[in-house]
């Protein structure tokens, strides 16, 4: 692969890496826990009934954060394999070749075998004999199904409390006669007391981190 890289002209060379650039933020937000936590938050915030608390803005500065924080040893390893092939060869594409490879061992572990071996079939390449093989275009789509996957299950899991609380108020008010009254409106207040007391933006944060661990 990487004489096939010192083959390039170096002009060629560079107009391709400042196509890569560009593509730098759906590398960040597809291919990195970027994706997952952004997802968990805003179903969290949907779920609790908040509308635009906390702002949009925040959620993804916050998810941008924790994703420097969890990516923090793969990125230093991206560096660390790139930097000395671009030293030696001066080959801006192979270093970025060879600095991708933790990156895509990072997105296989958290990849389903399923999900990886549909994309392999899908490219109609031969069949890999190791994971050394697998191309990284093979894995981040795979990728991004498997964190779209989990990242709904763990959205499903925090919305389940937050319904049964709006069903628990919905009864009390129909038991009441209150119907003109929006059981919404009226378990907002329970739901940020509960969420309060049990410190739920603390463990929501945590088990995410975890999650990658």
């Amino acid at each position: 692969m990487t004489n096939v890289f010192n083959d390039i002209n170096p002009v060629m060379q560079m107009l391709i890496v400042m196509s890569l650039f560009s593509a730098l933020p759906f590398a960040f937000s597809c291919m990195t826990c970027f994706l997952r936590f952004v997802i968990v938050f805003s179903m969290l915030k949907t779920a609790m009934g908040t509308q635009s608390v906390p702002p949009s803005v925040v959620i993804i500065g916050l998810s941008m954060i924790l994703t420097f924080y969890t990516m923090g040893p793969v990125f230093q390893q991206c560096y660390e394999q790139g930097q000395p092939v671009y030293n030696q060869t001066k080959n801006m594409l192979a270093a970025i070749d060879k600095g991708s490879k933790p990156l895509k061992e990072f997105m296989m572990k958290q990849t389903r075998e399923s999900d990886l071996a549909f994309f392999i079939e899908l490219s109609g390449n031969e069949k890999p004999e190791s994971p050394e093989d697998i191309t990284i275009w093979q894995v981040a789509p795979a990728y991004i199904i498997s964190e779209l996957k989990t990242a709904f299950e763990i959205g499903f899991i925090i919305f389940v409390p937050f319904i049964v609380l709006d069903l628990v108020v919905a009864n009390v008010l129909l038991a009441l006669g209150m119907f003109m009254l929006s059981p919404t409106i009226i378990s907002l207040p329970f739901k940020l007391l509960i969420f309060i007391a049990v410190d739920g933006w603390a463990l929501i944060v945590q088990g995410l981190v975890q999650s990658y661990n």
